[in-house]
């Protein structure tokens, strides 16, 4: 698979076409050019495994280690993170109004931050950042194809400076591939935004076995006047999608997630 150049982006979303079937038009083009549709499948069963057996590995970039896996997750699981964090934003209302500025911690290929800018009315500012090179050149594309005023850097998530009133944070998929210690650290950080009055969103999958972590996680969050919500969304995955999820042994026929949310402005 080619390393997407710096100076080479992809082709805005065509106006008045359906924008996210556009952008994975987009992916398979770009992704698919290098790769066999094998290749990409078998990156998707070894991303599949890490994400329910190996969990310990994600902390260790295990998950974007190879071309098989990062296509991988660039064509199947950054949608399947586009759809859910829209039809969550939607569901808690989260962009009525939206946040001016939204912080999109361990952004990975931009999808979820994208999907969430998307939903506001009106201008919102996002950061994209991770800590990985390759998704941040990805979120670059995503941010491009999409139109949005947003930018993507190399950062850590313990340290990039959080908005309060009028802004918001996203932690899509991220909280659980960190260690213990940083993750307790994170916490903190996103609380005392919320203070602030930043909101605050947190996503991640539903397990097989719930993350140790995410009870103490709840609990914080409804300390501060939030909530928790288990979420399960139809879904007609298009095209490609729906072949690697066949292929790989997969089942989405449904979209699950749980989340958190600290509305902005409670206080």
């Amino acid at each position: 698979m080619r390393a997407p150049g710096k100076d080479v982006m992809p082709p805005r979303a065509p106006r008045g076409a359906d924008a996210f079937a556009a952008w994975i038009a987009s992916l398979e083009a770009r992704h698919l050019a290098d790769l066999k549709f094998p290749e990409v499948r078998r990156g998707l069963q070894a991303l599949s495994s890490l994400y329910v057996e190996r969990r310990k590995r994600l902390a260790d970039g295990a998950a974007l280690d190879g071309a098989g896996k990062r296509a991988a997750f660039a064509l199947f699981y950054a949608p399947i993170h586009f759809l859910l964090t829209r039809e969550i934003v939607r569901a808690l209302e989260a962009a009525r109004p939206g946040p001016r500025t939204l912080v999109d911690l361990g952004c990975g290929t931009g999808a979820a931050g994208a999907a969430w800018a998307l939903q506001v009315r009106g201008r919102c500012r996002l950061l994209g950042i991770d800590r990985n090179g390759w998704a941040i050149e990805e979120a670059r594309r995503t941010f491009a194809f999409f139109s949005l005023d947003a930018r993507a850097s190399r950062g850590s998530l313990l340290e990039t400076p959080l908005p309060g009133r009028g802004g918001a944070v996203l932690l899509a998929f991220a909280a659980n591939e960190l260690e213990d210690a940083d993750r307790e650290r994170l916490l903190g950080r996103v609380l005392e935004a919320g203070r602030r009055g930043a909101a605050v969103l947190v996503i991640e999958p539903m397990a097989r076995r719930p993350f140790r972590w995410f009870a103490a996680w709840q609990a914080a969050f409804a300390a501060e006047g939030g909530r928790a919500d288990h979420w399960r969304f139809p879904a007609a995955l298009p095209g490609t999608l729906a072949l690697l999820d066949r292929a790989a042994g997969l089942d989405h026929r449904e979209l699950l997630a749980r989340s958190l949310w600290l509305p902005a402005g409670r206080r």
